[in-house]
Order: C-alpha cells, then sequence, then structure tokens
C-alpha cells in the first residue's frame, strides 16, 4: 500500500504545506504546481523544504522556466518530460499547459506536450509495473473533467495514451475541482487548487486498478 498525497495549484499559499503534511502521506506528488503564481522560481523551496517525504513534482503553466532548474536542485524530484519507477510503481510527467488567453510562462503547443509525454513514455515502456501514473498540470485528456463555458480546452495527446496509465493526476481548471472520473478503464483526478486548502489523498493497493481516491478539504 501507498499513500499519496496530491496537490496542484498552489499559487504562492506556501503556509498551506505543514497543513498538508498532518495528512501523513508516504509521498508529495505535486501536479503541475502553479506553484509560485507568476513569482521568482527560487520561491518554490519554500514548499519543498516543508515536505518531509519523498516530492515528485512537475511546473505549472504559472511557473517560470526556471523553476525546472530549481526543482532539480532541490530536495524534490523533477518528473517534467521524464519517468521514475518507484516499488511498483511507474510515474511520468509532463508540465507546464497548453495556451491559455493569459499568456502565462510556461505554455507549451499541443505538440510540445506530446514531445514531452513521448519522452516519458520511452522510458516507461521499458518498465511497465502494477501501477502506471501520468502526471500532469495541463488540462486533463480531452472531453475529460475539461469543460469551461461549454468548451472542452484538454489535451489530445495525453487523451490518445490514457490507455498506458490506469491514473491520470492533473490540476489547471479550478472548475472541475474535485472531480474524478474513469475513462477506458483509466481514472483521472483533478484536485483543485491547493491554495483554497483542497486536495486528494490516493492509496495505491498492491494490485493492478487497486486505487483509492478521497478528496480534502483543510
Amino acid at each position: 500500500m501507498m499513500k499519496i498525497l496530491l496537490l496542484t495549484d498552489i499559487h504562492g499559499q506556501y503556509d498551506t504545506i505543514p497543513d498538508f503534511m498532518e495528512l501523513a502521506p508516504d509521498m508529495v506528488i505535486i501536479a503541475g504546481g502553479d506553484i509560485t503564481d507568476c513569482g521568482d522560481p527560487q520561491e518554490a523551496n519554500e514548499v519543498f523544504k516543508q515536505i518531509d517525504v519523498p516530492c515528485f513534482a512537475i511546473p505549472g503553466n504559472c511557473d517560470a522556466r526556471q523553476i525546472l532548474d530549481v526543482i532539480e536542485y532541490s530536495d524534490a524530484v523533477n518528473l517534467h518530460g521524464t519517468s521514475l519507477e518507484i516499488g511498483q510503481v511507474t510515474f511520468t510527467g509532463v508540465g507546464g499547459s497548453n495556451p491559455t488567453p493569459f499568456n502565462t510562462p510556461f505554455e507549451l503547443s499541443e505538440e510540445e506536450l506530446g514531445g514531452e509525454l513521448l519522452g516519458g513514455k520511452a522510458k516507461q515502456r521499458a518498465r511497465q509495473n502494477v501501477h502506471n501514473i501520468l502526471i500532469t498540470h495541463a488540462p486533463p485528456p480531452y472531453c475529460t473533467l475539461d469543460d469551461i463555458g461549454g468548451t472542452h480546452v484538454g489535451c489530445r495527446c495525453f487523451r490518445e495514451s490514457l490507455k498506458d496509465f490506469d491514473l491520470v493526476c492533473c490540476g489547471h481548471i479550478h472548475d472541475h475541482t474535485g472531480g474524478v472520473v474513469e475513462i477506458e478503464g483509466t481514472l483521472v483526478v483533478n484536485p483543485g487548487p491547493a491554495s483554497e486548502g483542497k486536495c486528494a489523498l490516493i492509496t495505491l493497493g498492491d494490485e493492478a486498478k487497486e486505487i483509492e481516491v478521497e478528496f480534502v478539504t483543510l
């Protein structure tokens, strides 16, 4: 069993982290942080230094691209564009987001997002595991928790890769806070913004598809 604390959209509210850590997770996943809310990338260390369990992170669209170096040199692990195996679980990460109307610092085209995903999947293929998890910040797979005002803004490249994962953890779209759906046998989870005290506790069992999701608001 593994208990994961899933956070996203921290938006500079660093004083919330100790409260989240009281939930006693085995590890923390920061799904495309929007850690700094367009601030200094070094501010991300205010998050990582308060986490005393293994932490894996990708940037959000409101993080400057230099935050990749900050994560690399912190105690957290940068998952952007790569894949990592922890026991019976393989994590693949893609940070940033597809283009938004707000011209935020870390936006990628659909082609660029697909390229980062392919880079991570190339490593993942060599080590298919009991649980294979995709961590993204960008809008979730197309037509999945991605409706804003009647328009779907999700990523087609993520939708096309659903079969490679049994769980997708995402954020970015605050309209679908606390959303979880199953699409083609894959769970897609958006815990909602940590800046508002929201998170998800994900428990992974020892068998494939043995996944429990609990939403928590502090």
